[in-house]
């Protein structure tokens, strides 16, 4: 007889979760995980996927305008927002339906109730009137947006949860925040008609990100209209009969039909009964080691929940190599050097390895190499959108630290130059490689001039 009733409970059936869960059911362990809201966590329900949806939908008014230049007649277009709710949430439904489907298919049971820990081996599921024991326990309850909830009037906010299912598409609304959740929406609201303004406490957006790169998308997102007010912030909300009211600190008043707070996010342990077990947290997230085991023998924890790199993908890495390692006797971390992200605003971001700034701090001297431009297709259209692309280089190994791309297709080809870098390509290796014409991507083997400080007035 056993002495658990699972080789592995899992807590939160997201991307990181339900990874580890299937590849450790798979092994033949028992395994069960526990969710208390749609399984497919932030990336399928609440954030990744319906986000690039809704980026999906808010292009096509700039595609009609593009058209037009370039000889189509089109007529006349609207948009209807409770259409696209429904399709996207029919999707939705589907994705969610695979992730399920994927975890019974292996093995795994599936509770859908909130798990709270009692100790280091047993959870209770609440609301069911059951508790279970295991083995070993992976914690990866992922993230939830932060507001701060002793402001005035935060009761009348969104978050970006609540953003994925407004009944109405409103004709106003100011986004609080400067990170890529908050530039995301902006960009998305913008292009499906609503005026937009963006309100952030910093000095410029994209704090993280390389400041070439986020001087150059404020510079954009004002060429589409996007009102950007930096440095201040939200005192209060107020509703009035006409709406909602944001007073800021700039003394600044700003009337609107929604606000949405996009401030961050904070792991997930609210209610978990972490404290039961003995499992350390630092400023709110889950400690762990390279593995991913807390400072409790039996218990691990991956995804946002960490705080390390909150991406999806490397969520599902963090699963895979704790199941690898635990069920497959096969010892697996997973590298979070030269991880590739991805800013789906418009233009889009792709960004992998160091900014400038961060690479004269560890490396010294660094070779710059810098060049902005429009892009083909706008430029026969006669508009003003320019990419930018960046490389920063090693000066005394000539080793490439970082690439930066701000287009339209910057994902699309941040995820190949992302193999180049975490093989550690030199300048000379990446210029060695043939261009591909005519084609954006291009501007990134034929860059032969160093950018220096004082080109900044012609290059950036």
């Amino acid at each position: 007889m056993t002495q658990y009733d699972y080789d592995l409970f899992v807590i939160g059936a997201g991307s990181g979760g339900v990874r580890a869960a299937r590849l450790a059911a798979l092994s033949g362990a028992r395994v069960a995980v526990a969710e208390e809201h749609r399984v497919g966590g932030t990336c399928v329900i609440r954030g990744c996927v319906p986000k690039k949806f809704m980026v999906y939908a808010s292009e096509f008014a700039s595609h009609f305008k593009l058209a037009q230049a370039y000889g189509w007649t089109v007529g006349e277009t609207s948009f209807d927002w409770p259409t696209f709710l429904a399709e996207k949430d029919k999707e939705i439904a589907r994705l969610s339906g695979i992730y399920v489907t994927n975890l019974q298919n292996a093995g795994a049971e599936l509770a859908h109730a909130k798990a709270r820990l009692i100790d280091a081996h047993t959870i209770e599921l609440v609301g069911k009137d059951k508790t279970v024991t295991a083995d070993k326990i992976l914690i990866a309850t992922g993230g939830r947006p932060w507001v701060p909830q002793d402001m005035p009037g935060i009761e009348h906010v969104l978050t970006s949860d609540e953003a994925f299912q407004l009944e109405n598409l409103p004709k106003r609304i100011v986004i609080a925040g400067g990170g890529y959740i908050a530039v995301e929406f902006a960009c998305i609201f913008k292009g499906l008609g609503v005026d937009v303004t963006l309100v952030h406490r910093g000095p410029n957006i994209l704090r993280g990100f390389d400041d070439h790169v986020r001087a150059h998308l404020a510079d954009e997102l004002e060429k589409k209209g996007i009102d950007v007010l930096l440095g201040c912030q939200h005192e209060s909300v107020e509703k009035t009969e006409a709406g909602l009211v944001s007073h800021l600190t700039s003394g600044a008043t700003l009337e609107s039909d929604q606000v949405l707070f996009a401030l961050g996010r904070a792991p997930y342990v609210k209610g978990l009964g972490l404290e039961n077990a003995g499992v350390a947290l630092k400023d709110g997230a889950v400690i762990v080691d390279d593995y991913s085991r807390t400072n409790v023998e039996n218990i691990w924890a991956v995804g946002d929940v960490t705080d390390r790199i909150n991406l999806t993908p490397v969520a599902i890495r963090e699963g895979a190599a704790f199941a690898q390692t635990e069920f497959y006797d096969n010892p697996t971390t997973f590298d979070h050097e030269m991880v590739a992200s991805a800013v789906f605003s418009q233009p889009a971001i792709g960004s992998v390895g160091l900014t400038e700034a961060e690479a004269r701090h560890a490396h010294g001297k660094v070779d710059i190499y810098l060049s902005r431009f429009r892009a083909m297709k706008h430029a026969f259209a006669g508009g003003d959108e320019r990419a930018l692309i960046k490389l920063v280089v090693d000066q005394a190994s000539q080793k490439i630290l970082g690439c930066h791309v701000v287009a339209a297709d910057a994902p699309e080809i941040i995820q190949m130059a992302a193999i180049a870098l975490k093989m550690g390509a030199t300048k000379a290796q990446w210029d060695s490689t043939c261009a591909v014409h005519p084609t954006l991507a291009e501007e990134l083997v034929t860059m032969r001039e160093k950018y220096l400080p004082q080109d900044l007035g012609a290059a950036a």
